[in-house]
């Protein structure tokens, strides 16, 4: 009989009695397979905290809806996700807290269109002047293709796009006179955030414009600094601007929404289940923050009458005439193909 190889029969020595190589492979992928299951549990079992960072005043529709959303998350993850919210420019200015979002210092932000505009085209042409008719009208709009021919671009930064909330249409305050042609807006210094799309339809109306931080605005319109700004309505309330403006033009000029964003990585380290109630749950809060925004819109104007803020109805299309100018420059800002596009 011939001798048995070594390396074989030291091999069948160490193994244990009653057990043949095949039995030992099975366990080896037992014991695998069972450590893997206890690392998914335990990862699926920590809990996932994570920063939501915006712009809105604590008392405005958007971090209300924001506190709904992180909620409704809570609740039906049980617990498993948790959000901070981070208003009124806690962590930074809105394109400081876009740059961080980006970068993986804050999870999830709501920058609205002109933020975002400065990564991708596309999101300037939501911004040209006049160019939705109603609420209705940019619903269509933004909640059709444009999401997936936008979100595209976003991805390429690192930002997944969960839904479209809400801001609103834009409206002119001053505090020297009423507005009801483009000319009475002439001559008046008027603060815009640091978006071209804003800027430029204001300079277009003949105003000069003047860039004021948002946290600064209240001070600057009562020190004269500056004589006027333009917002949502939701916004002039929230913000009691009607403390130095005594008019309010309803020019509805532009119109913008915030855009719930999450970091790409932090997306991807959910389950899928999670995914499914953090896609569904910003949906949710978006739409309870366009309904509350628009039902509110008509009562707000009726306590800034109460206040003492004499509001204008001014013929939208002499105003829209007068926009050949911010639209030439737009084509640079957005992209022409882009508008043809949209």
């Amino acid at each position: 009989m011939d001798a048995e190889p070594k390396a074989a029969f030291r091999s069948r020595l160490q193994r244990p009695i009653g057990m043949t190589p095949r039995r030992g492979r099975m366990r080896r992928a037992l014991v695998v397979l069972i450590f893997s299951v206890v690392a998914v549990s335990f990862a699926q079992a920590q809990t996932i905290e994570m920063k939501l960072a915006h712009y809105a005043a604590e008392s405005h529709p958007g971090n209300l809806a924001s506190k709904m959303f992180a909620e409704g998350v809570e609740k039906r993850t049980q617990g498993k996700i948790k959000i901070t919210i981070y208003p009124d420019n806690a962590l930074g200015s809105p394109d400081e807290v876009l740059a961080k979002n980006i970068k993986g210092d804050v999870d999830m932000a709501l920058p609205y269109h002109g933020h975002l505009g400065k990564y991708s085209k596309k999101f300037n042409c939501v911004m040209l002047p006049f160019v939705f008719e109603s609420y209705a009208h940019a619903d269509k709009v933004l909640d059709g293709p444009f999401i997936a021919w936008a979100a595209s671009d976003l991805e390429k930064i690192g930002l997944v796009l969960l839904s479209n909330w809400e801001w609103g249409f834009r409206n002119l305050t001053n505090r020297k006179r009423p507005v009801n042609t483009p000319v009475d807006v002439r001559g008046l210094m008027v603060r815009t955030p640091p978006e071209l799309p804003l800027q430029v339809a204001m300079e277009a109306l003949g105003a000069v414009v003047a860039t004021v931080n948002f946290n600064d605005i209240q001070k600057a319109l009562g020190e004269g600094v500056i004589d006027g700004q333009e917002n949502p309505v939701a916004v002039i309330y929230a913000n009691r601007l009607y403390e130095t403006q005594k008019y309010l033009a309803m020019t509805g000029h532009t119109y913008s929404t915030m855009v719930h964003v999450i970091n790409k990585k932090v997306w991807n380290k959910l389950t899928p289940e999670q995914q499914k109630i953090v896609s569904e749950e910003s949906v949710k809060a978006g739409d309870w923050m366009r309904n509350s925004v628009r039902d509110a819109e008509a009562d707000q104007i009726e306590k800034l009458k109460q206040l003492g803020v004499q509001v204008t109805y001014p013929d939208k299309s002499k105003f829209k005439a007068m926009m050949k100018s911010a639209y030439a420059r737009m084509n640079a800002i957005a992209g022409e193909e882009n508008i043809q596009e949209f």
